[in-house]
């Protein structure tokens, strides 16, 4: 029999399960965008990392008075526009960015499709990179070039460990959130592979 694929995997969890998920890949983007801030002076990182530290506590507490449409507002201010800048780095940071707004739209909707969403704007991520990465050196970057690269092997390995920890949950507080949080940032790089 076939195993799952990790987006089924992920659609079998329930509402807390995906959410946390989606805020461990999240966990993994940020990096990107606080490397492109410091490098170019964009943007605040610190209120990014704020951002997501409010989401988990929102996850943790949902009566707690965080008001996601303020959250989203500051991501919008920080996030960066493509026309501004000639260089790779801002799409991982408006993928950041990206997921980040959606992961907020998934809980003030009570939407599990954009938990999903999150988790594919990040492989997305990884396969841009993978692009940039294969056409710079002048290698053909088709679909089982970015299918089989190591880094997009790797990022589908850590979201199946995610799931997996996830899984193995009883409910999500704030010792399963810290293991969470631990995990997605084990291997001390994000999902890029810039080193955090």
């Amino acid at each position: 029999m076939k195993k799952p694929n990790n987006f089924q995997r992920i659609r079998e969890l329930n509402y807390l399960q995906q959410a946390s998920l989606a805020a461990a890949m999240i966990e993994r983007m940020l990096p990107n965008y606080v490397l492109f801030s410091e490098a170019l002076e964009f943007g605040n990182a610190t209120e990014l990392r704020n951002v997501l530290n409010s989401l988990w506590e929102k996850l943790l507490l949902p009566k707690a008075k965080i008001s996601l449409e303020k959250l989203n507002e500051k991501v919008e201010l920080n996030t960066p526009d493509l026309n501004d800048f000639d260089m790779f780095g801002v799409y991982p940071a408006i993928d950041t960015c990206t997921a980040l707004i959606t992961l907020i739209n998934g809980m003030q909707q009570k939407e599990e499709a954009n938990f999903v969403d999150v988790c594919k704007i990040s492989q997305a991520s990884v396969a841009k990179f993978i692009e940039y990465q294969l056409t710079t050196e002048g290698e053909l970057a088709d679909n089982s070039a970015l299918r089989e690269h190591p880094l997009m092997n790797y990022e589908m390995d850590v979201l199946a460990e995610l799931i997996d920890k996830v899984e193995s949950f009883q409910r999500i507080d704030k010792d399963s959130v810290k293991e969470l949080k631990k995990l997605a940032l084990a291997d001390g790089q994000s999902n890029i592979g810039i080193e955090c």
